[in-house]
């Protein structure tokens, strides 16, 4: 499509001469890989504005855009063998784009929505159909109001089935993303707590979602969920229901758990009725959400015609999805990406991307890929491989290892390109090349049918089985959710303190600088340093800057905090030695804490230093916030407000420049919205802790362990040291490699705490110990290698805290640094 239809149908004016023909849409400035193809969509954001990135997607070759009118008005003239289409919402020119391009196909379309299951639904389905159809599916979950429209552009011709996911986190979207999938059948998973604090109940949420489905032939839920039944019914939708409901289309006679004797593996047995006809399958999952997400499935597939034994064999050979691609430290300097579960075009051209990213993060120039056979259908293997190497040169791939023999027998597509090609896993791994890696950025992607992570595994860095899980798109997430609460205009400073509240301070801080929030910071020099160090180029305030950190301070261009007149003195007399003028710093106010900080009877003694010298000059004001998550303290938290109000005043009139003002933490942001001024400070929210009972915000760290070993021990013995915990029956003792060395608290111990297994709740049994602990494993069907969740999905931090009588701040950074972090993004 040329640049000249788009702007029709975005119904935008064309400013430019050149007409160009458009393959691939960008939001994104970061993941440009083909410009002289691609339309650049300028959003605005309460984070960032496109418009900012024009002028160097101009310089790397792009030479078309939909911008806003008003710039293109001003910067068209600038660019002359550019293209621009103005328009007065980049947002919905983008939609409007997308919309138009779903209607000139027609195919079915699988539309998903619903709180939790979407993107399994959607690739357990293209797993199950695939073999049959050629079918053009939302990547990963790209199901907001920008990923829907970049889903949908990739149909083409070649596809004969569509497969997409749409969600949504508050009212009158899904009437823009309708248009956009326009499904013909449509599957709603279910409905949970997630995005409620943007509605008045989850009736509304339920009929919210379901206005995806307005046009579509066929509605596929559980019967079992009132809600959902209630809300289909009350739109008149015809439906295909299951459920264990006996008015169910599909009537779920049975779900019985299995173990199979040979394997640690769990697979759960499922019995059905439909149109008279018993079925049954065995899927190799046992969890519930999965035994939810394979009956969606099983109703389409009914749906589409195919037979119960069809059905079953393939259930059984449904694989895991993977939901993220985790990034490990690993030998030799490098850094692995691990996407080992399954490969394809689409979710190749995304893990590229990443690789790309983390190449630029990590400063590492050789990237390489090591990478299955590709098990598409509806493409030649010729033109298949003849793509992916395209697409590795165009991402600057720098080492390509394939594993395969479709991959091995097409390596001439290759040519250019540091390749090698091997038949399969093991002979690769025989050949020893992975111990040559030096230095790079590897990504690892493949079908699990090649077994790639048993080269992960060699690859990776390890040093100790207990994991904390860092997951970086809830932390994004929450920040966009905090984000929602301010005026735009208004900046976000995260605090990054105590090694990121224990989560690693340079990752964290990576993923922060990426989504271009205006501050960070620190507690002391050393955590600044290491930032500069690692290339963190934005602002950084040091709250607690020794005297002996002045020289590092000013060597990395931090910002320290000042608090005194005597600190005050002392950062102007070190600046003055190095020579600089206009040095930025900010100036604490005790509004009422008692901590640090100049009262209301010192501020015109401090504008008068201020004023006599030029050596520093206050970027910022700001004060803390003593109880701002307790409506107990709401009177004096507006009381310190009103102290702050009356110093940053007097301060801001006592100098001839603007001054950033800020006292909001995390709880302030929720509750006293309208006193954000000109900055928020982001601190635990951004790791899931809400001061709102009914706001649910994303989990962003899970510590996680293994079990080294499993005995039988007898009644009458006792566990541990000092035999504080004594059997009266036999029991199943577990021994988990964690200790209160690690952060896992003595007080646990005898049975005061417990871990989960398999979702099983296990008690800690005797004293912890340095290194290790012991767990009651008795009814939680548990194995050697099996993982130990000791905070995360089942256990939070909060319940953890409670136990422990403390509060989320310690357990978080009670965490030890020897424990490994694993961060990945969905």
């Amino acid at each position: 499509m040329n640049t000249k239809i788009i702007a029709n149908v975005c119904h935008g004016q064309y400013v430019g001469s050149s007409d160009v023909d458009i393959e691939v849409l960008l939001t994104d400035s970061r993941s440009l890989s083909f410009p002289e193809r691609t339309l650049f969509f300028a959003l605005v954001t309460n984070r960032a504005d496109g418009h900012n990135y024009i002028e160097e997607l101009y310089n790397r070759g792009v030479r078309a855009f939909v911008v806003n009118k008003d710039f293109a008005e001003h910067k068209a003239s600038l660019m002359t063998d550019a293209c621009f289409i103005a328009v007065n919402n980049t947002l919905t020119a983008l939609q409007d784009l997308a919309a138009y391009h779903r209607n000139q196909f027609k195919i079915p379309v699988i539309g998903i929505t619903g709180s939790n299951g979407k993107t399994c639904v959607k690739e357990w389905l293209y797993q199950l159909l695939n073999a049959d159809h050629s079918i053009c599916r939302s990547p990963r979950s790209y199901n907001s109001q920008i990923g829907v429209p970049l889903s949908v552009w990739q149909l083409s011709a070649k596809y004969d089935m569509a497969i997409f996911e749409a969600g949504i986190s508050q009212r009158n979207e899904m009437k823009r993303l309708e248009p956009i999938v326009k499904p013909t059948i449509g599957i709603l998973t279910n409905i949970t707590d997630a995005h409620q604090e943007n509605f008045v109940s989850q009736k509304e949420k339920c009929l919210e979602k379901a206005q995806l489905f307005s046009h579509a032939e066929l509605v596929i839920y559980n019967k079992d969920n009132k809600l959902i039944d209630d809300v289909c019914t009350s739109l008149s939708y015809k439906t295909l229901t299951w459920g264990r409901d006996t008015t169910s289309d599909i009537v779920i006679t049975s779900i019985t758990n299995l173990n199979e004797p040979e394997s640690d593996k769990q697979t759960t047995l499922l019995n059905y009725t439909y149109r008279n006809s018993k079925g049954h399958y065995t899927l190799p999952f046992s969890d519930h959400a999965s035994v939810e997400n394979s009956l969606h499935c099983l109703a389409l597939m009914l749906y589409m015609g195919y037979g119960h034994s069809e059905i079953g064999l393939r259930m059984l050979n449904l694989e895991p999805v993977a939901m993220r691609m985790e990034v490990k430290e690993g030998l030799n300097g490098c850094t692995i990406i691990n996407d080992s579960y399954n490969a394809d075009l689409t979710s190749l051209d995304i893990a590229l991307d990443f690789l790309k990213q983390q190449a630029l993060l990590h400063d590492k120039s050789n990237r390489t890929l090591i990478m299955s056979d590709i098990l598409q259908n509806g493409i030649s293997t010729e033109d298949l491989y003849r793509q992916v190497a395209n697409m590795l040169r165009s991402r600057q791939v720098t080492h390509f290892i394939g594993i395969g023999e479709d991959v091995q027998r097409h390596q001439q597509h290759f040519k250019g390109i540091n390749s090698e090609f091997y038949s399969n896993t093991e002979s690769y791994i025989a050949h020893g090349g992975w111990q040559k890696l030096n230095n790079s950025v590897v990504l690892i992607k493949g079908s699990r049918r090649y077994g790639l992570e048993k080269i992960s595994q060699r690859l990776e860095k390890v040093v100790h089985e207990t994991v904390l899980e860092v997951n970086l798109s809830a932390l994004t997430e929450n920040l966009n959710y905090f984000r929602s609460k301010l005026d735009k205009g208004t900046k976000m400073m995260c605090m990054v303190k105590a090694f990121a509240y224990g989560s690693g301070i340079v990752d964290v801080s990576r993923a922060l600088q990426r989504h271009h929030v205006d501050y960070l910071a620190v507690a002391v020099a050393d955590e600044g340093a290491l930032l500069r160090r690692e290339g963190i180029t934005l602002p950084i305030v040091v709250m607690n800057p020794e005297s002996n950190a002045m020289n590092t301070i000013i060597e990395n261009n931090l910002e320290p905090n000042v608090y005194n007149i005597n600190k005050l003195n002392e950062v102007i007399n070190a600046v003055e030695r190095q020579g600089l003028n206009h040095y930025p710093i900010h100036i604490k106010i005790d509004s009422g804490m008692h901590r640090l900080g100049f009262e209301l009877q010192d501020i015109d003694n401090l504008c008068e230093v201020l004023r006599r010298q030029e050596f520093v000059e206050v970027k910022s004001t700001f004060s803390h916030l003593a109880g701002a998550d307790s409506d107990k303290f709401d009177e004096f938290t507006r009381e310190q407000i009103g102290r702050y109000e009356a110093c940053a005043e007097k301060l801001q009139q006592g100098l001839p420049y603007h001054i950033i003002k800020h006292i909001l933490n995390s709880a302030g942001i929720e509750r006293f919205t309208e006193k954000q001024f000109d900055m928020v400070r982001l601190g635990i929210g951004l790791y899931g802790f809400s001061s709102l009972p009914d706001v649910k915000l994303k989990n962003v760290c899970s510590l996680k362990t293994v079990i080294l070993q499993i005995k039988t021990v007898r009644a009458g013995e006792s566990i541990g040291y000092s035999r504080n915990t004594w059997l009266t029956t036999d029991r199943k003792i577990a021994v988990i490699p964690i200790g209160y060395a690690d952060g896992f608290d003595r007080r646990l111990g005898n049975r005061a705490g417990h871990v989960f297994v398999n979702g099983v709740k296990c008690p800690v049994m005797g004293n912890v110990c340095m290194d290790v602990a012991m767990i009651d494993v008795t009814d939680a069907d548990a194995h050697e290698g099996d993982s130990v969740e000791i905070f995360g999905e089942h256990q939070t931090i909060e319940q953890l805290a409670e136990q422990l009588g403390t509060i989320t701040y310690e357990i978080l950074t009670s965490v030890s640094r020897r424990v490994k972090r694993i961060y990945f993004e969905e």
